[in-house]
Protein backbone atom coordinates (compact mmCIF):
# COMPACT_ATOMS: atom_id res chain seq x y z
CA UNK A 1 0.00 0.00 0.00
CA UNK A 2 2.68 2.56 0.78
CA UNK A 3 4.17 1.91 -2.19
CA UNK A 4 1.63 2.85 -4.17
CA UNK A 5 0.79 5.69 -1.90
CA UNK A 6 4.68 6.88 -3.23
CA UNK A 7 3.62 6.26 -6.43
CA UNK A 8 0.97 8.13 -7.05
CA UNK A 9 2.59 10.79 -4.65
CA UNK A 10 5.50 10.56 -7.38
CA UNK A 11 3.01 11.18 -10.38
CA UNK A 12 1.85 13.85 -8.65
CA UNK A 13 4.75 16.04 -9.08
CA UNK A 14 5.44 14.92 -12.21
CA UNK A 15 2.58 16.06 -13.53
CA UNK A 16 2.67 19.38 -11.59
CA UNK A 17 6.31 19.94 -12.59
CA UNK A 18 5.42 22.58 -15.12
CA UNK A 19 7.46 25.76 -15.15
CA UNK A 20 5.99 28.07 -12.99
CA UNK A 21 8.46 31.30 -12.60
CA UNK A 22 8.68 33.96 -9.76
CA UNK A 23 8.36 38.14 -9.21
CA UNK A 24 11.74 39.26 -10.94
CA UNK A 25 11.84 36.55 -13.93
CA UNK A 26 13.45 38.09 -16.63
CA UNK A 27 12.17 37.71 -20.43
CA UNK A 28 11.93 39.19 -24.25
CA UNK A 29 8.38 38.51 -25.92
CA UNK A 30 9.04 38.85 -29.98
CA UNK A 31 5.73 37.62 -32.04
CA UNK A 32 6.69 39.90 -35.17
CA UNK A 33 10.06 40.35 -37.12
CA UNK A 34 11.48 38.09 -39.82
CA UNK A 35 13.16 36.18 -37.06
CA UNK A 36 13.30 35.75 -33.13
CA UNK A 37 17.08 37.35 -32.25
CA UNK A 38 17.75 34.83 -29.51
CA UNK A 39 20.90 36.71 -28.52
CA UNK A 40 19.22 38.52 -24.92
CA UNK A 41 20.67 36.92 -21.39
CA UNK A 42 16.64 35.83 -20.11
CA UNK A 43 15.24 33.45 -18.27
CA UNK A 44 12.15 33.40 -20.78
CA UNK A 45 11.28 34.28 -24.58
CA UNK A 46 7.84 34.43 -25.56
CA UNK A 47 7.35 33.35 -29.17
CA UNK A 48 4.48 32.23 -31.93
CA UNK A 49 3.66 28.71 -31.71
CA UNK A 50 3.41 28.73 -35.21
CA UNK A 51 5.62 30.89 -36.86
CA UNK A 52 8.87 30.09 -34.91
CA UNK A 53 10.74 27.09 -36.20
CA UNK A 54 11.83 24.17 -34.50
CA UNK A 55 15.15 24.97 -34.68
CA UNK A 56 15.03 28.20 -33.30
CA UNK A 57 13.10 26.64 -30.26
CA UNK A 58 15.76 24.59 -29.89
CA UNK A 59 18.47 27.18 -30.21
CA UNK A 60 16.97 28.58 -27.16
CA UNK A 61 16.85 25.66 -25.05
CA UNK A 62 20.07 24.93 -25.55
CA UNK A 63 20.94 28.57 -24.65
CA UNK A 64 19.21 27.81 -21.28
CA UNK A 65 16.22 29.88 -22.01
CA UNK A 66 12.28 28.88 -21.07
CA UNK A 67 9.92 28.88 -24.32
CA UNK A 68 6.52 30.44 -23.86
CA UNK A 69 4.61 30.06 -27.39
CA UNK A 70 1.82 32.04 -28.14
CA UNK A 71 -1.45 30.69 -29.16
CA UNK A 72 -4.50 33.00 -29.93
CA UNK A 73 -7.33 31.19 -27.91
CA UNK A 74 -10.04 33.75 -28.49
CA UNK A 75 -10.00 35.05 -31.47
CA UNK A 76 -9.82 33.07 -35.55
CA UNK A 77 -7.52 34.30 -37.60
CA UNK A 78 -7.68 33.41 -41.07
CA UNK A 79 -3.90 32.92 -41.50
CA UNK A 80 -3.55 30.04 -39.38
CA UNK A 81 -3.39 26.87 -41.34
CA UNK A 82 -6.00 25.66 -39.08
CA UNK A 83 -8.03 28.28 -39.66
CA UNK A 84 -10.29 26.04 -41.62
CA UNK A 85 -11.51 24.10 -38.70
CA UNK A 86 -13.52 26.46 -37.22
CA UNK A 87 -16.89 26.72 -38.92
CA UNK A 88 -18.64 29.83 -39.49
CA UNK A 89 -21.26 29.53 -36.02
CA UNK A 90 -17.92 30.45 -33.89
CA UNK A 91 -17.10 34.02 -35.69
CA UNK A 92 -17.81 36.95 -34.16
CA UNK A 93 -17.02 40.45 -35.13
CA UNK A 94 -13.99 41.67 -36.37
CA UNK A 95 -11.26 42.51 -34.16
CA UNK A 96 -10.40 46.09 -34.25
CA UNK A 97 -7.63 47.27 -35.18
CA UNK A 98 -6.18 43.80 -36.21
CA UNK A 99 -7.17 42.65 -40.03
CA UNK A 100 -8.23 39.24 -40.51
CA UNK A 101 -9.39 38.90 -37.13
CA UNK A 102 -12.49 37.66 -35.53
CA UNK A 103 -13.67 36.96 -31.81
CA UNK A 104 -14.87 33.12 -31.31
CA UNK A 105 -17.93 32.62 -29.27
CA UNK A 106 -16.58 30.82 -25.99
CA UNK A 107 -19.59 29.21 -25.52
CA UNK A 108 -19.01 26.77 -27.64
CA UNK A 109 -16.51 24.96 -26.23
CA UNK A 110 -17.71 21.78 -27.84
CA UNK A 111 -16.18 23.14 -31.07
CA UNK A 112 -13.59 25.25 -29.88
CA UNK A 113 -12.13 22.59 -27.31
CA UNK A 114 -10.75 20.26 -29.57
CA UNK A 115 -9.19 22.86 -31.83
CA UNK A 116 -7.34 24.55 -29.41
CA UNK A 117 -6.77 20.54 -27.77
CA UNK A 118 -4.35 20.17 -31.04
CA UNK A 119 -2.97 23.80 -30.65
CA UNK A 120 -1.69 22.57 -27.11
CA UNK A 121 -0.49 19.37 -29.02
CA UNK A 122 1.27 20.98 -31.37
CA UNK A 123 3.27 22.83 -28.86
CA UNK A 124 3.53 19.98 -27.05
CA UNK A 125 5.15 18.59 -30.02
CA UNK A 126 7.65 21.91 -30.55
CA UNK A 127 8.99 21.52 -26.90
CA UNK A 128 7.12 24.92 -26.02
CA UNK A 129 7.59 25.31 -22.25
CA UNK A 130 4.42 27.12 -21.27
CA UNK A 131 1.41 29.00 -23.44
CA UNK A 132 0.15 32.51 -23.46
CA UNK A 133 -3.33 32.25 -24.49
CA UNK A 134 -4.57 35.79 -26.10
CA UNK A 135 -7.85 37.29 -26.63
CA UNK A 136 -9.02 35.61 -22.99
CA UNK A 137 -11.15 39.04 -22.03
CA UNK A 138 -14.08 38.37 -24.88
CA UNK A 139 -16.36 39.35 -22.74
CA UNK A 140 -15.26 43.14 -22.13
CA UNK A 141 -15.19 43.28 -26.06
CA UNK A 142 -17.89 43.75 -28.47
CA UNK A 143 -17.76 40.18 -30.02
CA UNK A 144 -21.02 39.95 -31.61
CA UNK A 145 -21.84 37.81 -28.76
CA UNK A 146 -23.55 37.70 -25.24
CA UNK A 147 -20.94 36.54 -23.23
CA UNK A 148 -21.34 36.33 -19.41
CA UNK A 149 -18.23 37.27 -17.05
CA UNK A 150 -19.14 33.37 -15.75
CA UNK A 151 -18.77 32.16 -19.15
CA UNK A 152 -15.54 33.64 -19.78
CA UNK A 153 -14.00 32.35 -16.27
CA UNK A 154 -15.43 29.31 -17.73
CA UNK A 155 -13.42 29.17 -20.65
CA UNK A 156 -10.41 30.24 -19.37
CA UNK A 157 -10.50 27.66 -16.72
CA UNK A 158 -10.96 24.94 -19.17
CA UNK A 159 -7.81 26.67 -20.93
CA UNK A 160 -5.78 26.28 -18.05
CA UNK A 161 -6.66 22.97 -17.49
CA UNK A 162 -5.96 21.52 -20.82
CA UNK A 163 -2.31 23.31 -20.80
CA UNK A 164 -1.93 21.91 -17.29
CA UNK A 165 -2.69 18.51 -18.26
CA UNK A 166 -0.03 18.26 -20.70
CA UNK A 167 2.25 19.66 -17.69
CA UNK A 168 2.92 23.41 -19.80
CA UNK A 169 2.89 26.03 -17.60
CA UNK A 170 0.18 28.87 -18.42
CA UNK A 171 -0.20 32.57 -18.22
CA UNK A 172 -3.54 34.76 -17.34
CA UNK A 173 -3.12 37.51 -20.40
CA UNK A 174 -4.64 40.69 -20.01
CA UNK A 175 -8.14 39.93 -18.38
CA UNK A 176 -7.42 42.08 -15.77
CA UNK A 177 -11.41 42.39 -14.70
CA UNK A 178 -10.60 38.55 -13.49
CA UNK A 179 -7.69 38.29 -11.80
CA UNK A 180 -8.72 37.55 -8.35
CA UNK A 181 -10.83 34.61 -9.62
CA UNK A 182 -8.16 32.94 -12.46
CA UNK A 183 -5.34 33.90 -10.27
CA UNK A 184 -5.93 30.13 -8.60
CA UNK A 185 -5.74 28.59 -12.30
CA UNK A 186 -2.76 30.16 -13.59
CA UNK A 187 1.01 29.96 -13.31
CA UNK A 188 2.23 33.94 -13.66
CA UNK A 189 0.36 36.66 -15.95
CA UNK A 190 1.17 38.95 -18.69
CA UNK A 191 -0.24 41.93 -18.95
CA UNK A 192 0.18 45.08 -21.68
CA UNK A 193 -0.30 48.62 -20.62
CA UNK A 194 -1.28 48.43 -17.36
CA UNK A 195 1.21 51.30 -16.47
CA UNK A 196 -0.18 53.43 -19.38
CA UNK A 197 -4.13 52.33 -17.66
CA UNK A 198 -3.43 52.56 -14.14
CA UNK A 199 -4.38 48.52 -13.43
CA UNK A 200 -0.91 47.32 -12.02
CA UNK A 201 -2.37 47.22 -8.46
CA UNK A 202 -4.33 44.49 -9.29
CA UNK A 203 -1.56 42.28 -10.45
CA UNK A 204 -0.64 41.96 -6.41
CA UNK A 205 -2.96 39.32 -6.57
CA UNK A 206 -0.18 37.26 -8.28
CA UNK A 207 2.81 38.97 -6.90
CA UNK A 208 1.67 38.20 -3.00
CA UNK A 209 1.27 34.60 -3.99
CA UNK A 210 4.52 34.43 -5.34
CA UNK A 211 4.18 34.48 -8.67
CA UNK A 212 5.65 36.28 -11.54
CA UNK A 213 3.93 39.37 -13.86
CA UNK A 214 4.96 40.47 -17.16
CA UNK A 215 4.52 43.70 -18.32
CA UNK A 216 4.68 45.70 -21.35
CA UNK A 217 4.06 49.26 -22.06
CA UNK A 218 4.27 50.22 -25.69
CA UNK A 219 4.10 54.41 -25.33
CA UNK A 220 4.76 57.07 -22.64
CA UNK A 221 8.07 57.87 -20.79
CA UNK A 222 10.65 55.10 -19.80
CA UNK A 223 11.41 56.90 -16.54
CA UNK A 224 7.73 56.82 -15.68
CA UNK A 225 7.47 53.14 -16.19
CA UNK A 226 10.44 51.75 -15.49
CA UNK A 227 11.81 52.84 -11.67
CA UNK A 228 11.19 50.43 -9.24
CA UNK A 229 10.15 53.20 -6.83
CA UNK A 230 7.06 53.01 -8.72
CA UNK A 231 4.87 51.10 -6.26
CA UNK A 232 2.59 50.57 -9.29
CA UNK A 233 5.22 48.08 -10.86
CA UNK A 234 6.91 47.05 -7.83
CA UNK A 235 8.04 43.75 -9.11
CA UNK A 236 6.58 43.48 -12.08
CA UNK A 237 8.86 42.41 -15.41
CA UNK A 238 8.32 44.93 -17.43
CA UNK A 239 9.67 45.84 -21.23
CA UNK A 240 8.91 48.76 -23.51
CA UNK A 241 7.64 47.35 -27.00
CA UNK A 242 6.46 48.73 -30.37
CA UNK A 243 2.96 47.45 -30.70
CA UNK A 244 4.15 44.63 -33.66
CA UNK A 245 6.31 43.03 -31.17
CA UNK A 246 9.46 43.23 -32.92
CA UNK A 247 12.90 42.00 -31.45
CA UNK A 248 13.45 45.79 -30.40
CA UNK A 249 13.26 45.80 -26.68
CA UNK A 250 13.68 47.83 -23.57
CA UNK A 251 14.34 45.76 -20.22
CA UNK A 252 13.07 48.13 -17.66
CA UNK A 253 15.78 46.43 -15.10
CA UNK A 254 18.59 47.66 -17.14
CA UNK A 255 16.85 51.08 -16.92
CA UNK A 256 18.16 54.03 -16.47
CA UNK A 257 20.05 53.91 -19.72
CA UNK A 258 19.39 54.79 -22.99
CA UNK A 259 16.13 54.10 -24.81
CA UNK A 260 17.11 52.04 -27.97
CA UNK A 261 16.12 54.40 -31.16
CA UNK A 262 13.97 51.50 -32.58
CA UNK A 263 11.17 51.85 -30.13
CA UNK A 264 8.52 54.62 -31.75
CA UNK A 265 6.75 55.73 -29.26
CA UNK A 266 8.55 55.54 -25.98
CA UNK A 267 11.04 58.50 -25.25
CA UNK A 268 13.29 59.07 -22.16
Amino acid sequence: MMAVIVCLLSLFVVNNAWWKPKPGTTWQWQLGGDSVDTSYDVHMYDVDMFDTPQSTIDKLHKDGRIVICYVDVGTWENWRPDANQFPDSVKGLPVDGWAGERWLDIRQWDILGPIMENRFDMAVNKSCDGIEPDNIDGYSNPTGFPLTPAEQIAYNTNISIQVHNRSLSVGLKNDVGQIKQLQPHFDWALNEQCYQYNECDGYSEFLDNDKAVFGCEYQGAADKFCPAEDLSGKNISRLGKNLDLDACVLFCLDYPCNVPSCLKKIHD
